[in-house]
Order: C-alpha cells, then sequence, then structure tokens
C-alpha cells in the first residue's frame, strides 16, 4: 500500500507502482469510441500512464494538456492518460481541449487501477485512480515511476520525460 494525501489528509492506495525495471501487465482500456484498447496496441512504442482520478479537476485536466504538449515533441512515444471517467467525458474532454497527440482511455470497467495498483482504498476518493505516472520503454519495461505524494498537486513532467531520453 502507498500513502498519499489529499489536501493534506492520508489516502490509501491498494499497492504500490510497478518497479523500475518489471515489465508492466496487460490491460483492456476503453477508447472514447467504446473501443477496447489493449498494451500490444501500443507495441513497439515508449509508453508514457498519466493516471489520475478525474479529467473534469484542475490538475488532472493541466496533466493531459501538459503531457499532450509534450508528445508532439516525442518519437516513438504514446502517452496514455488513465482514469475511472466514463469515455463519453473523456472524449469530450479531449475534443474540447483539442488534445490529439494522447491516448485517453477509461478504466470504468477494467482491473487495470488494481493490477497498476492506483486504486484508492480509503477517503471520498475511494475507488478512483491516485495521480501516478509510469513510463515504458518499447519493450514495456518500466524505467520510471511517481507515485504523486499529494493528489493536488501535478506530477514532474521533467522527470517522466528524462526518463524516455
Amino acid at each position: 500500500m502507498s500513502t498519499i494525501t489529499l489536501k493534506g489528509n492520508e489516502v490509501n492506495t491498494i499497492g504500490t507502482l510497478p518497479s523500475v525495471g518489471t515489465t508492466v501487465r496487460d490491460f483492456a482500456l476503453v477508447d472514447a469510441s467504446l473501443n477496447v484498447k489493449l498494451l500490444s496496441d501500443f507495441d513497439g512504442k515508449k509508453k508514457v500512464f498519466n493516471i489520475f482520478p478525474s479529467i473534469d479537476t484542475g490538475i488532472c485536466a493541466a496533466s493531459a494538456r501538459k503531457f499532450n504538449e509534450e508528445a508532439s515533441k516525442l518519437d516513438n512515444t504514446v502517452v496514455i492518460n488513465v482514469s475511472k471517467d466514463l469515455p463519453f467525458a473523456l472524449g469530450r474532454f479531449c475534443a474540447a481541449e483539442g488534445l490529439n497527440n494522447v491516448e485517453t482511455l477509461s478504466d470504468f470497467r477494467s482491473s487495470f487501477g488494481d493490477d497498476y495498483e492506483v486504486t484508492i482504498t480509503d477517503s471520498p476518493m475511494k475507488g478512483l485512480l491516485s495521480r501516478a505516472v509510469i513510463v515504458t520503454d518499447e519493450n514495456n519495461k518500466v524505467v520510471y515511476t511517481e507515485q504523486v505524494p499529494e493528489i493536488t498537486t501535478e506530477p514532474n513532467y521533467s522527470a517522466a520525460i528524462d526518463a524516455l531520453k
């Protein structure tokens, strides 16, 4: 279990992020058109998993925008935004914001949060995903992780992008 905070109040997750050097697990997440996306759909690409509680919060929206901006500068890399939001809400947000350099996928009917150990287990946010970043190489080996210690703060974008170089 990881202990993080929400506005200074202790919150726990189901576990800890995958360790650097391990291989991430497969997933079945849903895109805005209700298509299922698997890890294999991104074979051969470096991946930045931008995981957050809900796109309808300022910090989550800011991280999606920032990683979208950074993704346009990266070769052979895909940014995968993941939350429990419904695919319709994620699609609406991306369309309104013009986010076309990222994949925004929903964990509303999968085990991603549990498999990647980012599901929040208590507090009013119980059941949502914590704010975290996982970066992998082309072979799905983890090269960087960040469990953001305070949910209301942004991830370390520079460290995540630097891990891809």
